[in-house]
């Protein structure tokens, strides 16, 4: 039996990318950015917050990280819960040492039931970025629309009835996306998300929405978690990276490094050190500017 002659049409197949979400662009090629204070590397640290309920979902899949054995899996529950009740404080503490602030990607359902911890965050001067609603809420094409739609206001609603301000970043489980949710993060007033990789600049969407890169490739899931190696090799990769991109800002202007925590993993009492030290190399150099992923774009923004 032979396909139509349709099978391999596909409309939006041609010169650049087979989509139109966003334009092609060289990074050598734009104009310079410049950060606050003569800076040419913007540091982003970015916290996963995140509520994993006992039964997982599997629609439209299940999160990375989630129960795994039989349930109810208390054993990788209570090593995730860990993180909301030690180790997040562990990393406050860090930052308040370095003196730095960073971006907290929240699960909604942590307002609802542990507000005590978004106050914290918040008291300490850092940004809460929405981040779903909570372990469950994952976004793929097959997610009717009128669902996605209310997963995200929810999730944005309930933080701002928990913080007094409407959060104006987003970061997806998994950063999963389906093929609406650009429109709707754009239509829900967000204006910028964190799921797109492809970058070590912000960079616009066509619809106006603006991407804020955040590497997965040196999160300490991927190295420490996932690739097993240890917390000392995850620090030492971020400063090589760090080496790199400062070199190369000198002819070409600003650059970014995303650092992408996770409390359960790195809030545990022999990996703590490592992001202590790292925090203390990197807040030592010259060229370093700490800022929440909303600062970051706002600066560039208005470079635009």
């Amino acid at each position: 039996m032979s396909l139509p002659d349709t099978y391999l049409t596909y409309s939006k197949r041609r010169h650049g990318y087979d989509h139109d979400l966003y334009s092609w662009s060289s990074i050598f090629d734009r104009a310079p950015v410049r950060w606050p204070e003569g800076r040419s590397v913007a540091v982003w640290l970015c916290v996963s917050l995140e509520h994993f309920p006992l039964v997982p979902g599997d629609t439209p899949f299940r999160a990375p990280g989630h129960m795994q054995t039989p349930y109810p899996d208390y054993r990788h529950y209570t090593a995730r819960d860990y993180g909301n009740r030690v180790g997040v404080y562990r990393l406050l503490d860090a930052f308040a040492a370095a003196g730095v602030t960073a971006s907290f990607a929240t699960n909604a359902a942590l307002a609802e039931r542990v507000p005590e911890l978004i106050r914290d965050v918040l008291s300490a001067g850092h940004e809460i970025v929405a981040h779903s609603t909570d372990m469950n809420g994952t976004i793929a094409t097959g997610l009717p629309i009128e669902k996605e739609r209310a997963l995200i206001a929810h999730s944005l609603e309930t933080l701002e009835g928990a913080t007094g301000a409407r959060p104006t970043g987003w970061l997806s489980i998994a950063r999963s996306q389906s093929w609406h949710t650009l429109d709707l993060l754009k239509e829900a007033g967000l204006e910028y998300c964190c799921d797109w990789v492809n970058d070590e600049l912000p960079y616009r969407f066509i619809n106006g929405l603006i991407a804020l890169p955040l590497n997965h490739e040196l999160s300490d899931r991927q190295i420490v978690a996932t690739q097993q190696q240890s917390a000392d090799s995850w620090a030492e990769q971020l400063e090589d990276g760090f080496g790199w991109l400062a070199a190369e800002a000198q002819a070409h202007g600003g650059r970014m490094l995303p650092i992408h925590l996770t409390p359960y993993i790195m809030g545990l009492p022999y990996r703590i050190g490592a992001v202590e030290r790292l925090l203390a190399n990197l807040t030592a150099r010259p060229e370093a500017w700490f800022a929440p992923g909303g600062a970051i774009v706002r600066s560039w923004e208005a470079q635009q």
